[in-house]
């Protein structure tokens, strides 16, 4: 098994070519897990305690692989609206709820609930389930994560 320890948000020199490890929103936050690469080739990821993993992300082995994080494709719920105060609306009330949520400028997506779904639907927006990549925003102490769209 392959054993990952380092991690770089450096991927500037990163070949397109590296091997690719897809993790979930779930795995991304842990700093110790088994997993596949997609080659399928074993790895452990063992990285310090409280690291969480972003896409894009390059995690090496002592022995110098290189791997490039992505992010796997998830079941989402995602609701888009132009109406400023209907979406803070919408995001508060998700938020208060303690889940995790990516928000664009007029897009908010969470994993699929059914629930928060009917909770959207009341307050008057449209729901559409979808299969995705979902890198949720990180928390006001989490250290600005910031999304490429």
């Amino acid at each position: 098994m392959i054993t990952l320890t380092k991690r770089n948000t450096d991927v500037a020199a990163a070949p397109d070519d590296m091997p690719t490890l897809t993790l979930t929103c779930q795995q991304r936050t842990h700093s110790r897990l088994r997993a596949s690469l997609d080659d399928g080739r074993d790895v452990g990821v063992v990285l310090p305690r409280g690291t969480t993993i972003a896409p894009g992300d390059v995690l090496a082995s002592d022995d110098g692989l290189r791997v490039r994080v992505t992010a796997a494709t998830e079941s989402l719920s995602r609701s888009r609206c132009n109406d400023t105060l209907l979406f803070a609306r919408a995001c508060y009330h998700l938020g208060n709820r303690h889940v995790p949520l990516q928000i664009t400028q007029h897009c908010v997506a969470y994993s699929r609930d059914h629930v928060l779904d009917e909770m959207l639907i009341g307050l008057g927006l449209v729901i559409e389930h979808v299969e995705d990549a979902f890198e949720p925003e990180s928390g006001a102490y989490g250290g600005g994560h910031h999304h490429a769209h």
